[in-house]
């Protein structure tokens, strides 16, 4: 989930606050019971605290040195590009697709953002397999269990392959997963059917959201563009504008996100509930290639329109 505009200022790790709480276990009683047992403030503050995530990608890295590979993955892939005539216009790439919450913080993030950059979510070596493909960056979480605490909000990434890779492209599609009562869409306004499937499409290119409302509604896949009047003020937390936002930090400054539900996600894939089961499932009951190949014709269409430099 892409929050960026938090109701508080978060400085503090929760990987501190939960190394805090663990200490405080080993003290004596169950850590369950000392918070039962804690007086109204106390109890409070303990639920604040729990809330409390990695101010920025800098801060989990250095708290989690040593740990990459074991709690949480890095990917990323810049296709090596070269011009030597001085005569022929070689093509390059505009569009670079990412995943800031992938693994098991926000299922099928990482999945999407192989499949739309042209790579098989299945192929451990990464063997492309479609003839276009695009850069990519995905942060994964690997845990078992408690992936969501290593929740970074988007505004506050910076790590630098990240942010080198939106900089260097003309487009961004940053891919975002989210509860559908997260969004707290009056009843019965959409999808009119009670389809928990919905695909929030926000970021500052509107030539681009425009492109991915009309492909994911055409595939069958429920779209709203975030920042339309109809829904700008009640979808604020999810609509992808913030300036610091990497789908945003382009070189036109503008962008992409997809903020998709978690009935959406599973949808794609016959047994979405594991990384296994995820990576053998993509390509079983057709959901998967359709969103993914949705995506990519919008993709084409906002590249249509951008000349090269």
């Amino acid at each position: 989930m892409t929050t960026d505009h938090p109701s508080t200022p978060r400085t503090a790790s929760r990987r501190t606050v939960l190394t805090a709480f663990a200490a405080a276990a080993t003290a004596g009683t169950p850590l369950l019971a000392q918070l039962g047992s804690a007086t109204p403030a106390h109890a409070a503050t303990a639920a604040a605290a729990a809330d409390v995530e990695y101010a920025s990608n800098t801060v989990l890295y250095r708290e989690l040195a040593g740990q990459e590979g074991t709690t949480f993955s890095r990917r990323f892939r810049r296709h090596e590009q070269f011009d030597t005539s001085m005569t022929a216009v070689a093509p390059f790439r505009r569009t670079a697709i990412l995943a800031l919450h992938g693994g098991g913080i926000e299922i099928g993030t990482s999945e999407l953002c192989l499949g739309i950059a042209g790579y098989s979510p299945g192929d451990a070596a990464g063997a492309p397999i479609l003839p276009t493909v695009h850069d990519y960056w995905m942060f994964e979480g690997l845990l078992s269990a408690g992936n969501k605490d290593l929740h970074v909000t988007s505004k506050n990434c910076d790590d630098h392959v990240a942010l080198a890779t939106a900089a260097s492209h003309l487009n961004v599609l940053s891919l975002h997963g989210c509860t559908f009562d997260q969004l707290r869409l009056p009843a019965g306004s959409y999808p009119s059917a009670g389809d928990r499937r919905v695909a929030v499409v926000g970021g500052l290119n509107k030539a681009f959201r425009t492109a991915l409302v009309t492909e994911l509604n055409a595939a069958g896949f429920p779209a709203i563009d975030s920042l339309a009047p109809a829904w700008a003020s009640l979808l604020s937390e999810y609509n992808g504008d913030h300036t610091n936002n990497p789908c945003n930090r382009t070189m036109l400054g503008m962008g992409a996100q997809l903020e998709l539900t978690t009935e959406l996600r599973k949808s794609l894939f016959t047994d979405p509930d594991s990384r296994g089961g995820r990576a053998a499932t993509w390509d079983k009951n057709g959901e998967f290639v359709k969103f993914r190949d949705a995506c990519r014709r919008a993709i084409e269409t906002v590249e249509a329109g951008q000349p090269l430099l």
